[in-house]
């Protein structure tokens, strides 16, 4: 069994959480799929817990952002990044943990394909900045180009959007609700993991999945975890650098 994170964006209440529940399960692997840092007030906590607990992370939109640029991201979030690139840099922290925080994201990689399965960040065909959003399922063109990426791989496991569900190579979106939180793998489709730290389909609680097969069968499974947001609401307010925007939409999962 592989238990996928993503999206934890600094949020450690949510992680933490969601690590409880994952050392229960006792996956034989755990791998992130990105976007460890960003928008919340904990980014070297949740750095160190991938760092020690993960296989890998890959490269997601915020990792890239504070390596290189945000230009392309909203003026609030890129406050934000700008926040935790000098969070990164602390010089009341250890130098040498700061080094071993920028070279695990400068070792990030985009995409990872194995046993039929490709794991990426955002989409199959831009596996760092592409979003896939319920409506995409009826977009054919998209559907089709994005399946055509996964070139033999018959799963591919995104995050990204915060928004879980199953986009099936035969046009549907699957909600967890729709499949009663357990799917049965039958065909070729693009799992999306959800958002640990910032779910955005309307329910606050942090998401993650497991698959449980060998690329071309078997069976994913959806979590959804309560975790204490009202601390990450007060840790973010707490920092002037950080949009109350970050807070405020933490209890409505939007």
């Amino acid at each position: 069994m592989i238990a996928f994170l993503s999206d934890i964006h600094g949020n450690t209440e949510a992680l933490s959480t969601c690590l409880e529940e994952v050392d229960a399960l006792k996956p034989d692997r755990l791998i992130c799929l990105g976007d460890v840092i960003g928008y919340g007030p904990n980014p070297r906590e949740c750095l160190r817990e991938v760092i020690d607990r993960c296989e890998f992370s890959m490269l997601g939109n915020h990792e890239h952002a504070a390596m290189f640029y945000a230009s392309d991201f909203n003026p609030r979030a890129r406050q934000a990044i700008d926040w935790t690139r000098d969070q990164l840099n602390r010089r009341d922290c250890s130098r040498e943990e700061n080094m071993q925080f920028w070279n695990y994201l400068d070792g990030m990689k985009k995409d990872h394909r194995e046993a039929s399965m490709l794991f990426v960040h955002a989409s199959p065909r831009d596996p760092v900045r592409e979003y896939m959003i319920p409506p995409d399922a009826a977009d054919q063109q998209k559907m089709d180009a994005c399946f055509a990426a996964m070139g033999d791989a018959k799963l591919c496991f995104i995050g990204h959007s915060h928004v879980p569900g199953i986009f099936t190579r035969s046009g549907e979106f699957l909600t967890p609700g729709d499949v009663g939180m357990e799917w049965q793998v039958d065909q070729p489709a693009i799992v999306n993991v959800g958002s640990v730290g910032q779910p955005r389909d309307g329910d606050p609680r942090a998401s993650f999945a497991t698959y449980d097969g060998d690329g071309t069968s078997g069976t994913v499974r959806f979590f959804r975890l309560d975790y204490d947001f009202e601390t990450t609401m007060r840790k973010i307010r707490g920092i002037e650098e950080l949009p109350d925007y970050l807070a405020d939409r933490l209890p409505k999962g939007k």
